[in-house]
């Protein structure tokens, strides 16, 4: 039987967000802002900007910033050629410059990438997702039964209209669902469908023609099931909304919908706020003492984990074990709660023996199958790093809340006082080469100037007698420990 959820909701005009808690303890965040909200699932009419055979890719204007790319695999057009004839059409004879074209984002806008796009589009509902292009019934790899993924399938087909070219993608939440809203569902995505080829054909490129859901609705769509027990929302007006469209959608919940009206904000109340603090950091403790250390890099995520304080074991490798067990669960947490994706790696605690590593890797993928994020775990590796990987599509928690620190420009270091000491000393002997000014003034943050009145008076002494010029010193009290200016008086 699943363990009981609770959904909360902060909204406001500006921002949503979204925590899942089970047992008081914060199992997922969401978040979406006005100003930026996520662009997966929208589909466009876009225009091609650029075709380039070499990467066998294209940029696409979509109207935004930044061009999006658009890969061959991504190409319908050359995926269905290739199983037709067992070689994939190039995409310079499919695409050229200026051509108009219907795309659907895939992954948002990363970083400096642009948002990557698929022709391939299909419309999400809440039991299934239609494949207009694709005659094919697929079934949820969650759904693991034979006969029951038979049975569903051969349902759908009985329910299909006898012009439908498309196909259907069977959800989970399809399992126990009568026909009747199966039927419905099928409607409603042969409509939408139907809405974005009417507006292609009206509007020029490149245009928003079909726009994903908001966050609350597809919290109701796709976050919410038989597990959930209440949403929370601290807003009256939105909640409203979300009854409306549950009542529409998913009646099943619009019964645990209600509106927060509490004195303290929801979020605060249940302990989210200081979660999501928590989820910032690039330390997590765990209960027996024990710590992981989380780092995000342009290409990859690395997990570290650590005994910490932790000597609770028989002996030490009873210790280590003990750890590391705890830290696969804290590891499938964090990675739903920062909504970290792409490459993972797991530096788990050295184990001699095999059966602990196998025990730990098992506990890992049990943690990691509650994730609705789809995450591929491929075992230790020669050097007892475990390598996973997490479908991404949106940015990570941080990267909507934080930004890189502009002092140290993302290192997550600052050069010593000292350093930067010794560099306005280089600086000073290279410039008086060049020049020949009266004086040399130091402006400086304060911990520089007071090195250079204390350890480092005498190598600033020894400078200013060898160039033969007076060198001051003056505090900017704005300045970072590395900035600096050396001005000529």
């Amino acid at each position: 039987m699943p363990m009981t959820e609770e959904i909360l909701v902060n909204h406001s005009a500006h921002e949503t967000r979204i925590a899942v808690v089970q047992q008081g303890v914060v199992q997922e965040l969401h978040l979406e802002r006005a100003a930026s909200r996520g662009l997966v699932g929208n589909v466009y009419l876009g225009r091609v900007s650029r075709v380039l055979p070499g990467m066998q890719s294209a940029f696409i204007d979509i109207g935004l910033e930044r061009a999006a790319f658009l890969h061959v695999a991504d190409l319908w057009q050359s995926r269905a050629n290739s199983q037709s004839t067992g070689h994939a059409t190039p995409i310079e004879k499919l695409l050229f410059d200026g051509k108009p074209l219907l795309v659907q984002v895939i992954k948002d806008p990363l970083g400096t990438k642009g948002a990557r796009l698929s022709t391939q589009i299909s419309i999400a509902g809440r039991l299934l997702v239609h494949l207009p292009q694709d005659p094919h019934i697929g079934v949820s790899q969650r759904i693991g039964n034979d006969s029951e993924r038979a049975l569903l399938r051969s349902r759908l087909q009985k329910l299909m209209p006898e012009d439908e070219r498309g196909g259907f993608i069977i959800r989970t939440s399809a399992e126990d669902a009568p026909d009747a809203e199966l039927a419905a569902d099928v409607a409603y995505l042969r409509k939408r469908w139907r809405e974005i080829l009417d507006e292609s054909q009206r509007k020029p490129a490149p245009s928003l023609l079909y726009q994903e859901l908001s966050l609350t609705q597809r919290m109701l769509r796709d976050v919410a099931g038989e597990a959930t027990a209440a949403i929370q929302i601290d807003s009256a007006d939105e909640c409203q909304r979300m009854i409306e469209f549950a009542n529409t959608y998913v009646p099943g919940l619009a019964g645990l919908i209600r509106t927060y009206n509490g004195e303290r904000p929801l979020f605060e109340l249940h302990g989210v706020e200081g979660e999501i603090e928590k989820a910032l950091a690039r330390r997590v403790d765990l209960k027996s003492g024990g710590y992981l250390i989380i780092d995000q890099t342009e290409a990859l995520t690395t997990v570290d984990v650590n005994t910490g304080g932790y000597v609770g074991g028989r002996n030490f490798d009873d210790t280590i074990f003990k750890t590391n067990l705890e830290a696969a669960h804290s590891i499938a947490r964090q990675l739903r709660v920062r909504n970290l994706g792409g490459i993972i790696i797991v530096d788990f605690i050295d184990m001699t023996s095999a059966e602990h590593r196998d025990a730990v890797l098992t506990e890992l993928k049990k943690a990691l199958a509650r994730d609705r994020t789809r995450t591929t775990v491929n075992g230790f590796t020669t050097l007892g790093l475990i390598e996973l990987t997490r479908k991404r599509t949106r940015e990570s928690l941080a990267h909507v809340l934080c930004e890189s620190c502009p002092t140290c420009a993302g290192r997550g270091m600052l050069k010593t006082p000292r350093t930067v000491c010794y560099e306005i000393l280089r600086e000073i002997q290279r410039e008086a080469r060049q020049f020949d000014p009266k004086e040399f003034r130091i402006l400086a943050s304060q911990d520089v100037v007071d090195l250079f009145l204390e350890e480092e008076a005498q190598p600033l002494a020894a400078l200013g007698d060898a160039i033969g010029k007076r060198i001051s010193l003056q505090v900017e009290s704005i300045y970072s420990q590395e900035q600096y200016d050396i001005i000529l008086v």
